[in-house]
């Protein structure tokens, strides 16, 4: 049986994601007109890694496939598009539905800066772990960070990338930098790197790590909240990932019980929360909803899909339908108790079919947050401008308490964008103009 995972082999380089169709060949273009890591305090994009760190032995140049006990800060210089790239070149280019040429995303240099204190296991004998001595406590400098970069920007909002299975510490770095490219840099961007394996046949390991492994995940996360001056926190999970996000927020619900959701927010300020391809057991999150883990962030975002193949084979395995699976398969009719919790519980948790989403279902139909322009787009947009499903253009479906993708899905997310933000209001416009114009000359001929 060959698995069908959650990336590529693992490598320093990917080309970069398709333009969200949000994008327009640059009708929308987010992207500062000066080139923006030189303006970023830290120049590269921030991580944070329970991998131990790389040896000559290993197959990773940066950090190795094996699990570390804590949690190691730093930054990872990435540049965008090749080196004979102008800035104004690659700021265009990059936005283009359709490339002329290639657009590569590629890791230059990556320094580690030191460790999250707060992982370190109580119980370990430091001397022993770090023979030659423990690297530098980070915290303060990561934090620092942080603020310097929410200074700057429009936005103070932290998001946080966690991968799937199968994949070396450079891949999220990766996936994390383009998602950050196509938000125009703004906020601070961390790539959480958890110990995955690269071999599709790590599978049983790699899911023993992502919900084994949430206790770092979740010390970061406080740190975040605790010690920057960020004013929401994004997190985007992916596959496999999305177990180490759940288990995590799952923890924070357990320590926080007695609390309600407004008392929590405002000391975790966790905001959108987005699983996509979610490679976990559903009745395992509804055992979480019972710990309370609705209430850990302000909105829940489930993207599912009919033609995920890779949870396909995960359901084959486990013998349990996973959460990034639609309902409605044969032998998965709903429950009425859990199409009525659905409905309940709308304001914090929302599910969205990708099924009918342009390029959702290429290749193995596992990895559409990135191949799909329609997917990406709602997902970016979300992030950015805080916009709702009924407000991007999303339908709500009548015999499932979910939202999916008109045909027209565009159109209405332009529409939305153009009641909140001023600049592209005014070129939208312009372009409506255009085409009210060019329609009227076609019907005179």
């Amino acid at each position: 049986l060959v698995m069908v995972g959650c990336a590529r082999a693992p490598i320093d380089q990917v080309e970069l994601m398709p333009a969200p169709d949000v994008y327009g060949d640059g009708l929308l273009n987010l992207l500062p007109e000066d080139e923006p890591i030189a303006n970023i305090p830290y120049k590269g994009i921030l991580y944070a890694t329970d991998r131990l760190p790389a040896t000559d032995s290993d197959f990773g140049k940066y950090y190795a496939n094996a699990r570390g006990q804590v949690v190691r800060l730093g930054v990872a210089r990435v540049t965008m598009g090749k080196k004979e790239f102008t800035w104004d070149f690659a700021r265009d280019v990059s936005m283009l539905k359709t490339r002329s040429a290639n657009f590569p995303v590629k890791i230059d240099s990556v320094e580690e800066w030191g460790l999250l204190d707060s992982t370190i296991p109580y119980w370990v004998d430091t001397d022993l772990m770090f023979p030659n001595g423990p690297p530098p406590n980070a915290t303060k400098r990561f934090t620092d960070a942080i603020n310097s970069q929410l200074t700057l920007s429009k936005k103070k909002h932290v998001y946080i990338y966690v991968h799937g299975y199968k994949v070396a510490y450079e891949n999220p770095v990766l996936i994390a930098s383009e998602l950050w490219h196509f938000m125009g840099y703004n906020g601070a961007f961390i790539a959480y790197s958890w110990p995955s394996t690269p071999s599709r046949f790590a599978y049983i390991k790699d899911s023993d790590t992502s919900a084994g492994y949430a206790r770092n995940f979740r010390l970061l996360l406080e740190t975040v909240a605790e010690q920057t001056d960020v004013e929401q926190i994004h997190l985007i999970g992916y596959s496999n990932g999305t177990r180490l996000v759940t288990r995590a927020l799952e923890q924070l619900s357990l320590i926080h019980q007695g609390k309600n959701a407004n008392e929590i927010y405002a000391m975790l300020r966790i905001h959108n929360v987005i699983l996509v391809g979610s490679d976990l057991d559903r009745g395992v999150f509804a055992s979480y909803m019972s710990d309370g883990v609705l209430n850990m962030q302000k909105l829940r975002y489930i993207y599912m899909s009919e033609t995920d193949k890779a949870l396909g084979v995960a359901h084959f395995l486990t013998r349990n339908q996973r959460l990034g699976q639609m309902f409605g398969g044969a032998g998965d009719e709903m429950p009425s108790w859990v199409r009525k919790t659905l409905f309940d519980y709308a304001d914090q948790l929302t599910l969205i079919n990708v099924t009918n989403a342009e390029g959702a279902a290429d290749e193995s139909g596992h990895g559409y947050f990135r191949r799909s322009p329609w997917v990406s787009s709602d997902i970016l947009m979300t992030l950015y401008y805080g916009l709702l499903p009924n407000q991007r253009g999303l339908v709500e479906e009548d015999d499932l308490h979910t939202y999916s993708f008109p045909a027209d899905f565009i159109r209405h997310l332009w529409s939305a964008i153009e009641k909140v933000d001023p600049e592209f209001a005014k070129d939208y416009q312009v372009l409506k103009a255009a085409q009210i114009t060019e329609a009227a000359t076609s019907n005179e001929m």
